[in-house]
């Protein structure tokens, strides 16, 4: 009995999880003229639209722009405060800690708001390169924290050892530790990227006319047409998304790190 209803609750949990990925599949596959569930007869027309919009095409290519170099920046400053945080006794560094992480724990809403009231007007940013400062902000939590947890794990005489052969602190860093960790950087990168692509509060403040990533833009498509090339365009970015983490947890061991 208390394995039938281990059974019947997995079950439920993977109804509850799969359940609604599964409808926006069928409504995109649907032959009808507008989104409904159960679809209309079934077709791929839908899925073939998707790339002949040309809104969808221009927020893609700026959605993997953000994503991308994004993350990159993130890295970039993230690294160093995460060997920073992991290898020195800094003071206040619990604080540091709780400040780095906040645009996880604060709404996406609020920190919206704050950049666009704070920052976005009084210095005249485009629209493209506040959404590019507002994504590394983003995702810079992601990549200290992963990053973080590689450093831990490896041995900090490793790199003392370095040092004491002749090595430079930057040498033995870009020698010994960089290369140790890169599985983490790798994973940070990813997780970065999949966080910054999907993402939307924020975006939703900062996108202006004729610049938008793609959420918003399928947000302002659904607005003025109920056709089902939304879910098929939802589909699709979730099968890149499930690919992306897929071939990262064969590759990586990506559920180490996250």
């Amino acid at each position: 009995m208390r394995g039938l209803t281990s059974w019947i609750i997995l079950g439920l949990t993977l109804t509850f999880l799969i359940g609604p990925f599964l409808i926006i599949i069928l409504a995109g596959a649907s032959g009808g003229p507008s989104l409904a569930f159960p679809p209309d007869g079934l077709s791929l027309k839908w899925y073939a639209k998707v790339f002949t919009v040309e809104s969808f095409r221009a927020s893609f290519l700026l959605s993997m722009f953000l994503a991308v170099f994004g993350t990159l920046a993130a890295l970039l400053l993230g690294i160093p405060a995460a060997y920073a945080l992991n290898r020195y006794k800094l003071p206040g560094d619990e604080t540091i800690r709780m400040i780095v992480a906040a645009p996880i724990i604060v709404p996406g809403i609020i920190v919206g708001l704050a950049l666009l009231r704070y920052l976005v007007v009084p210095l005249d940013f485009t629209v493209t390169v506040a959404l590019f400062l507002a994504h590394t902000a983003l995702v810079l939590p992601y990549a200290v924290r992963v990053v973080s947890a590689s450093l831990h794990n490896l041995r900090a005489d490793i790199e003392e050892a370095a040092v004491l052969l002749g090595c430079s602190r930057l040498g033995a860093f870009m020698r010994v530790v960089l290369p140790n960790i890169r599985g983490g950087v790798l994973a940070a990168f990813i997780l970065g990227f999949v966080t910054s692509f999907n993402q939307v509060p924020v975006s939703l403040f900062l996108s202006g006319p004729g610049v938008r990533t793609l959420p918003i833009d399928m947000l302002a498509y659904m607005e003025i047409t109920y056709d089902p090339s939304v879910a098929a365009l939802s589909a699709l970015l979730a099968f890149l998304s499930l690919a992306i983490v897929f071939a990262a947890e064969r590759l990586l061991g990506f559920s180490r790190y996250v």
